[in-house]
């Protein structure tokens, strides 16, 4: 697969969880309940296809994505607190992902 026809799997993705995870949240009374991972999975798999393939890379670029989820800086925040549907839920964590990717830009100009 090439990464292009990986990135439109990927935005299949991203479309079909925000209907998923606003049905999902709805249906737990909760819109971004704890249970539901697809809004972290695939903002991560959009960073794995641009990480360099080594596991510190890929190890650090998890423990990157993780802060920037917990953190929520803006405009993730802006997300998390003010739309609130399948489209908000995956989009703070495709905000964390940005910043993630941004790092690793950052690093990877820096180290080599």
């Amino acid at each position: 697969m090439s990464d292009f026809e990986l990135l439109g799997f990927l935005l299949l993705c991203f479309i079909g969880g925000v209907l998923a995870v606003h049905k999902t949240g709805v249906d737990l009374g909760v819109i971004d309940h704890g249970s539901i991972v697809w809004d972290e999975i695939v903002p991560f798999w959009l960073v794995l296809l641009f990480c360099p393939a080594h596991w510190l890379w890929q190890a650090g670029a998890f423990c990157l994505f993780r802060i920037f989820d917990i953190v929520k800086p803006p405009p993730a925040r802006y997300f998390d607190e003010k739309v609130k549907n399948g489209f908000g839920v995956m989009c703070d964590d495709l905000m964390a992902a940005g910043h993630t990717l941004l790092v690793l830009a950052i690093l990877r100009f820096v180290l080599t």
